[in-house]
C-alpha cells in the first residue's frame, strides 16, 4: 500500500519543472537585455537625413532649398559609370562655374554613404569615384552654398537617373 516514491530521494536539480521555473525568467531577462543593446546600437529611427526640428511632437524640415530649385526650374541627370560620377544639367539655369555637392545615401548603412564634390567639367560637373551598383542609392544634389537641392533614386544596376526638386519635379 505504501509504495516508495523513486523521485522523493532524487536531487532537486534533476527535476525538469525546477528548470522551467528558474530558466524561463532568466531567459526572458537575457533576451530583454539583448533587445535593449540592439536598439541602442542601431541609432535613431529617423529616415530623413536632413536636419529637422521637432515642434509639439511633429518633425519639420526646411523645404526652402527644394522650393528654390522648383522656382528656378532646375533638373539634372546623374550618371555613374566606370569610376566617374557626372551630373549634366537638364532644365533651368545653373551656375556653371560653381562646384556641386552630391550626397549618395546607402539604403541601410550610413557609414557607406558617399559625400562628393563635383567640379565643373565640360557640359556638366564630374568627379572620379567608384559607386557600387549592387543596391539602390538615394541621391541628393545641392549647390555649394546650399541655396537649392535636387533629389532622386538611382536603382540597383542602373547607371543614370533624373534629379528633380522634392516639391513637384521642376520641368521636363
Amino acid at each position: 500500500m505504501n509504495e516508495p516514491n523513486p523521485h522523493k530521494d532524487s536531487p532537486a536539480w534533476r527535476n525538469p519543472v525546477l528548470w522551467l521555473v528558474i530558466g524561463l525568467p532568466l531567459l526572458s531577462i537575457v533576451a530583454g537585455v539583448g533587445l535593449v543593446v540592439v536598439s541602442v546600437r542601431s541609432g535613431g529611427a529617423d529616415v530623413v537625413t536632413d536636419p529637422v526640428r521637432r515642434v509639439s511632437q511633429i518633425q519639420t524640415a526646411d523645404l526652402g532649398p527644394d522650393a528654390q530649385a522648383k522656382k528656378l526650374g532646375l533638373s539634372a541627370v546623374l550618371r555613374v559609370e566606370d569610376g566617374i560620377v557626372e551630373v549634366l544639367p537638364a532644365t533651368g539655369k545653373f551656375d556653371r562655374a560653381a562646384p556641386l555637392r552630391l550626397h549618395l545615401e546607402h539604403p541601410t548603412t550610413q557609414a557607406r554613404d558617399l559625400q562628393l564634390e563635383l567640379q565643373p567639367h565640360g557640359p556638366g560637373w564630374r568627379t572620379e569615384q567608384a559607386v557600387g551598383g549592387s543596391h539602390d542609392w538615394i541621391a541628393r544634389l545641392r549647390a555649394a552654398d546650399g541655396s537649392w537641392r535636387l533629389q532622386g533614386r538611382l536603382p540597383k544596376d542602373q547607371h543614370a537617373t533624373r534629379l528633380a526638386p522634392a516639391l513637384g519635379g521642376g520641368q521636363g
